[in-house]
């Protein structure tokens, strides 16, 4: 038979202990639940009426941007860069200035030749073809922003745009391109695209002038960024209220001039009063010069003239890199102030003979000795003249930042 468990019967002195026990816990969990009720207990006042709020600070960024002119793959350069098994390899030309532009945070070209591949033929002057790894070469240098707008946007037709925007696309994730498109849904939404660096927001659009009477198909408009004042104010108007900047690549002025035509200074007028703050040119294929205009609203950069090429001739084989920091501030009263600052300026000369054989390499004129190129020296000093002649503070030497 079981045995019954026993009751144990607390004392008096262990009831007592029990009970305060017992009181306690429920204190404990009663303050607990009190403190869940209340979400404003006194403590929880006092500690938030202690908090002093963080005066406000003004915010600084910047950004750094890289500048060159054109790449016009002429045959002999593209010959020069083809491989044993068919492909092509631009980088070695570009080894020189890769060290530089790659330390910048935008690194901007303009792309001469439309970049319509080998399927199509790659071709010479008059109506250009290049192969898709001159992009290759300048992405693996760094450059990240690329104007398409060009007279010879059109020398493949319309499929040589498709190729060409093609290629871009493929590359989006590392390359802001403008000036050519294969719809018009695509352009009415890339036009008003805002792009970001280091806090600054910016947009960049890309025209030419001239199209060497390769009219674009009607209806088709959007292959090639044809300018008109009608066309980029709309465009600017898009992006206007939401960039902090607004660059414009523009494909314009006179082949081989090293002066300003009207037609230059009328447009860089317009696009300024549109809010444009940084104007890049190209098409003379020489140097010209740059400056402040509308009252130092916008730094205009007329022509940066050709980066890599086989024209022939010191002027058209002398090109223009420059650089500015952009920088933005935002005051305790969130106000925004966007300026462009600190211009240089460097020469490029585009070297194709060594020993008598074709070896295209774009030296930076700071590298050139006289068995690069005899009177270096004195064609420095007439460039450099013609560059700053209207901004003589202009400061010249780029080392890479």
């Amino acid at each position: 038979m079981a045995k019954r468990k026993k009751k144990v019967k607390l004392k008096g002195a262990g009831k007592f202990l029990f009970l305060l026990l017992l009181i306690g816990l429920l204190s404990i969990f009663g303050y607990d639940y009190y403190k869940s009720l209340n979400k404003n207990p006194v403590e929880e006042i006092i500690k938030k009426e202690k908090k002093v709020e963080k005066p406000k600070v003004p915010k600084e960024y910047h950004a750094s941007l890289f500048m060159v002119g054109d790449a016009l793959i002429h045959s002999a350069v593209y010959q020069d860069a083809k491989l044993a098994d068919g492909t092509y390899d631009f980088k070695p030309m570009l080894e020189l200035i890769k060290p530089i532009s790659s330390k910048y945070d935008l690194a901007y070209y303009n792309q001469e030749t439309i970049l319509g591949g080998t399927e199509l033929g790659l071709s010479n002057y008059p109506r250009f073809n290049s192969p898709y790894e001159v992009g290759d070469a300048f992405i693996d240098a760094g450059f990240n922003l690329v104007s398409l707008a060009t007279n010879h946007t059109m020398d493949k037709n319309e499929q040589g745009v498709i190729n060409s925007v093609n290629y871009w696309k493929k590359h989006k994730d590392q390359v802001v391109y403008s000036g050519q498109w294969i719809s018009a849904e695509e352009r009415e939404k890339e036009v008003a695209q805002v792009y970001e660096k280091n806090g600054i927001k910016y947009a960049f659009l890309s025209y030419t002038i001239w199209t060497n009477g390769l009219e674009t198909p009607v209806g088709k408009e959007y292959l090639n960024n044809v300018y008109s004042e009608e066309k980029a104010a709309a465009d600017i108007a898009k992006v206007k209220d939401k960039a902090d900047i607004i660059i414009v690549a523009m494909h314009w002025g006179t082949e081989y001039s090293l002066g300003v035509d009207y037609k230059q200074d009328e447009i860089a007028k317009f696009l300024s009063d549109q809010g444009v703050q940084l104007i890049i040119g190209a098409h003379p294929h020489v140097v010209e010069p740059v400056e402040w205009i509308n009252d130092g609203k916008t730094f205009v950069i007329y022509s940066l003239g050709n980066l890599i090429s086989d024209q022939e001739g010191n002027e058209r084989l002398t090109g223009l890199m420059m650089s500015v920091d952009i920088k933005k501030k935002v005051d305790i009263d969130d106000k925004v102030t966007v300026t462009i600052e600190n211009p240089k300026a460097e020469l490029t000369y585009t070297k194709s003979y060594y020993g008598g054989k074709r070896n295209f390499k774009v030296y930076p004129y700071s590298q050139l000795n006289t068995s690069i190129l005899s009177n270096y020296e004195a064609l420095r000093d007439k460039y450099q003249g013609v560059v700053s002649q209207w901004y003589p503070e202009l400061h010249w030497g780029i080392t890479g930042e």
